[in-house]
């Protein structure tokens, strides 16, 4: 599988996904909304481990150089 997120796009992604599971972490979210920051800062974070995006398949999109 080839990777099809760039370098900015990974650097925002986890910048976001950190700040979305920090935020459930220290309470700042609370409930169902502290629960879909969770679930959605954690899918964040697994993108940018595997450098892929299942929608950005969908849609072909690739926001990563081809040499990457």
């Amino acid at each position: 599988m080839q990777p099809n997120i760039g370098t900015v796009d990974r650097s925002i992604r986890a910048i976001v996904g950190l700040v979305l599971i920090a935020s459930w972490f220290f309470d700042l979210q609370q409930g169902t909304l502290g629960i879909l920051s969770l679930i959605i800062g954690i899918s964040l974070i697994v993108t940018v481990a595997v450098r892929r995006c299942p929608p950005y398949v969908l849609l072909g999109i690739n926001t990563g150089a081809s040499g990457e």
